[in-house]
């Protein structure tokens, strides 16, 4: 005699709920059919213990979700002026480098405005390798081999603490106060044998230029600074 197959188990409460989602979500026209349940079902409210009705539940997520979108755009806003301001400032500083019509006051130009624009507390620049015309000037002194060495095994602008760096003497604290530096390398190609000068800036913030934080403005920097300075090798 066959045994008739046991009949099926019944559904899980979680595959029931799944089942009727499924069947809603394939459905559209369910509520049309049945607009009276619109108004009976009555949802909890995220803003308290009352119960409110789908329509209501459905204006609270929509708001919710509007004040969300509302705080990217400003965020989205705040940025895009922030962008601007940086854009503006060096165009500024591009400017006067292109203004400046003797080279041997190019590099006390371009550092002066640029820690003007940004706000930079102190800053410096050596260069080497330049024409005789200017091996006399005040740029090109105090630079070591170590120091040169340095900035050609620099590929990216170097963020991050004051560790004693022989550059940092040539601020004008001699480095004492400054807790964090920048050193972004001069460069008239892409290989490391082309470097021809060093840039400086320094900070007392410790958090002003850090480890963690992107070089691509810095590197924009350099790349400037370094066709500017090109005139002086």
């Amino acid at each position: 005699m066959n045994t008739p197959p046991p009949p099926d188990a019944p559904m899980s409460h979680d595959n029931t709920e799944q089942a009727i989602a499924e069947y809603l979500s394939s459905s559209p026209g369910f509520f049309e059919r049945h607009a009276e349940l619109l108004g009976s079902i009555r949802l909890s409210s995220p803003h308290g213990e009352r119960a409110v009705s789908l329509q209501e539940r459905q204006m609270d997520m929509l708001r919710d979700r509007i004040k969300g979108l509302e705080g990217k755009i400003v965020e989205m806003i705040r940025h895009g002026q922030e962008n601007v301001a940086i854009a503006d400032r060096l165009h500024r500083w591009t400017r006067t480098m292109l203004l400046t019509q003797h080279a041997a006051e190019l590099p006390g130009r371009l550092l002066h405005e640029l820690r003007h624009q940004f706000l930079i507390p102190l800053g410096a620049i050596r260069l080497w390798n330049v024409a005789p015309d200017w091996a006399a000037e005040p740029f090109t002194q105090d630079v070591s081999d170590d120091v040169r060495s340095l900035a050609a095994s620099l590929s990216l602008p170097y963020c991050g603490a004051n560790v004693g760096f022989e550059a940092a003497g040539w601020l004008e604290d001699g480095g004492a106060t400054m807790q964090s530096l920048a050193l972004i390398p001069l460069r008239h190609g892409a290989d490391a044998e082309s470097t021809f000068g060093l840039l400086v800036l320094g900070s007392p913030d410790p958090t002003r230029y850090s480890a963690d934080m992107g070089v691509e403005f810095l590197m924009r920097i350099g790349d400037l600074a370094s066709a500017a300075l090109s005139r002086l090798r």
